[in-house]
């Protein structure tokens, strides 16, 4: 899934609010109309965003159709998040790098890598 369906997905208000609520378990699709405050076709429109961000998933059970949270997809997200932030990994291999590119610079290089004029 690509992380700009994700983050779109959340971008929108009613959809964290949907998905907070989703946050306590199951729930079927009317109880979640009026959890939310929405008419059940505002709804329908914000769970096929979900959906298709896969951070929600429906299961069918007679007349009913249940909505459950489905976050295994925002690990991903979370990663990219992580490295973009500067994580501890990509902290430790900046590091080693610009080690490397200090000693690259050879004696009297600056932290720049250039070497100071006398």
């Amino acid at each position: 899934m690509p992380i700009s369906h994700i983050l779109a997905a959340l971008a929108d208000e009613n959809r964290r609010k949907i998905l907070a609520t989703l946050k306590q378990g199951r729930i079927p699709s009317g109880a979640l109309a009026q959890a939310v405050g929405m008419s059940p076709q505002a709804l329908s429109y914000h769970l096929k965003k979900l959906k298709e961000a896969e951070l929600i998933y429906e299961t069918r059970q007679k007349n009913f159709i249940f909505y459950e949270l489905d976050l295994t997809v925002l690990d991903e997200a979370i990663l990219w998040l992580d490295e973009l932030r500067g994580g501890a990994d990509h902290e430790a291999e900046t590091a080693v790098y610009s080690r490397a590119a200090d000693a690259d610079a050879g004696p009297g290089a600056g932290a720049g890598g250039a070497a100071l004029s006398p």
